[in-house]
């Protein structure tokens, strides 16, 4: 006989603690701390085993909690001290590698990993632990490393600008996985927090449905969607009869156009085309249309397949060439877009 699915979770932080994080650091153990406390909350929410390990990285690495139980969890307040250079890739490499020791027994296994900096990379090379003496070889055995991760591993990265952006992507970091963050302030650090604690929602409720890893973790969009991630999310279906598609040729609001396509305009019963990015409020209602059928997907599970949370939240109608991103309206003028379609439920 078969035990319990059991669901572990092993979420990692790996912070930079170089010196121009100074300014910083009180609020880095403070959103740390709160990112714990919510993992905490939602573990119990969603009966799911959390384990969190912590690196700290300047000139070296230090791995200062490792795989400790989420409810039993201290503050960072004295585990966190800056000072020094920016050993990026070294502190990517370690956390990975070690992490990957760990045991995987009795229990569907998933790693989540949050790397935070606030510059670029300029000490792996030289430091006490360094993989390799050459940068670019440090570049190349990231990317080799993220290439060659199993599907349960996530591996994503907080970046200050488009030269770290552009930094990540040569290591191998999906342009999904990497989130550009204002290092300048507070505010910033704040919400960068925030970034963190809706990709880490979207991967708990991603595992209730099967989902393993995501190498669109900070992907809020279409580009989260594909058949894969559908059947994960056991999306079913909407009967072809208890809808229909209307194209939009005009800039209309939305219940003068139904009314002239010949239709009875019923609040909540259109959906309009995402064609720009928008906040979605939580109680909204979410439909995916598969482009090549005209099948159309909607329920709760269409909003945890998409990462929302159940807040308003910001989503981009991010270009896909198989899916299609339709929000309710619960408004009577709407503007749609020329040349976009609607989503008339019967």
């Amino acid at each position: 006989m078969s035990g319990i699915q059991n669901y572990i979770n092993h979420v990692a932080l790996v912070l930079d603690a170089s010196s121009s994080m100074s300014h910083l650091s009180r609020k880095v153990v403070e959103v740390a701390d709160q990112q714990i406390a919510y993992l905490a909350r939602r573990s119990r929410e969603l009966d799911q085993e959390t384990r969190v390990t912590v690196y700290v990285f300047s000139d070296t690495v230090r791995c200062v909690i490792y795989d400790k139980d989420v409810l039993r969890m201290p503050s960072l307040k004295q585990l966190y001290r800056v000072g020094g250079m920016t050993a990026l890739l070294a502190a990517t490499l370690k956390s990975q590698r070690e992490l990957a020791q760990t045991a995987q027994l009795y229990g569907d296994h998933s790693f989540l990993t949050f790397v935070l900096t606030d510059g670029q990379e300029n000490a792996s090379h030289r430091g006490p632990e360094a993989p390799a003496r050459d940068p670019r070889e440090l570049v190349r055995s990231v990317a080799e490393l993220i290439e060659t991760q199993e599907d349960n591993w996530t591996l994503a990265v907080l970046v200050p600008d488009q030269m770290g952006k552009r930094e990540a992507t040569q290591c191998g970091f999906p342009k999904d996985n990497i989130a550009i963050w204002d290092a300048t302030s507070t505010q910033g650090l704040e919400e960068a927090g925030q970034v963190i604690q809706q990709a880490t929602e979207k991967f708990m409720v991603g595992r209730t449905k099967g989902i393993r890893g995501s190498r669109a973790v900070f992907s809020v969009g279409a580009e989260a969607v594909n058949k894969t991630t559908i059947e994960a999310a056991g999306l079913a279906p909407v009967d072809p009869s208890k809808y229909q598609l209307i194209q939009v040729a005009r800039d209309a609001a939305i219940r003068d156009w139904v009314v002239e396509c010949g239709h009875t305009y019923r609040t909540g019963g259109a959906f309009y085309q995402l064609s720009k990015s928008e906040k979605i409020q939580a109680r909204k209602r979410i439909a995916v249309l598969e482009k090549k059928t005209d099948r159309v997907y909607t329920g709760p599970e269409a909003r945890a397949l998409l990462g929302l949370p159940d807040v308003e939240v910001r989503v981009k109608p991010d270009h896909n060439d198989d899916f299609t991103i339709f929000v309710q309206s619960t408004s009577v003028n709407r503007k749609l877009v020329a040349n976009t379609r609607l989503l008339l439920m019967l």
